[in-house]
């Protein structure tokens, strides 16, 4: 599968980019985020909300694990950093095959749970201010939808 680079300049650059990777979104969809602490992965979630027309504010799920916000789809906002070491199933699959979105943070934790199509995103500090983001389609659907978002 193809992988794509794309690199922004500003937490706005790169919630404009998710707000519109958001218009291509459809229910299962699985989008998961790794990257360093403060690269950007709660910011990119924030532009997919906004273009999910989620009104509520978005912040990170660190302690209660998994947020859910209403909008045109469902969006579960998920950061399983917690879950490390952890064989614990919380209903993943109910996420990950509902009528939302899931977007994962420190997907490696739960690997074993994660469907195959899905898109993987990496997002590193290029800059103190550019962001370099990865993308890596697991399905063909999403090489598609990435060729269509960043070409």
């Amino acid at each position: 599968m193809n992988t794509y680079e794309i690199y922004t300049h500003s937490d706005k650059e790169t919630m404009e980019l998710s707000f519109r990777l958001a218009k291509f979104l459809q229910p299962g969809d699985v989008i998961t985020l790794e990257g360093d602490l403060g690269a950007g992965k709660t910011t990119f979630t924030k532009g997919l909300a906004k273009g999910l027309n989620i009104s509520r504010t978005v912040n990170s799920p660190t302690f209660t694990i998994i947020k859910e916000y209403d909008g045109d789809l469902p969006l579960y906002h998920m950061d399983v950093y917690r879950l490390e070491d952890s064989d614990e199933d919380i209903g993943f699959d109910e996420y990950f095959h509902g009528d939302g979105v899931s977007v994962v943070e420190w997907p490696a934790f739960i690997q074993d749970f994660l469907p195959e199509e899905r898109l993987d995103i990496e997002i590193t500090y290029a800059t103190d201010h550019e962001r370099k983001l990865v993308f890596k389609p697991a399905s063909k659907r999403f090489d598609q939808v990435c060729k269509e978002l960043l070409l």
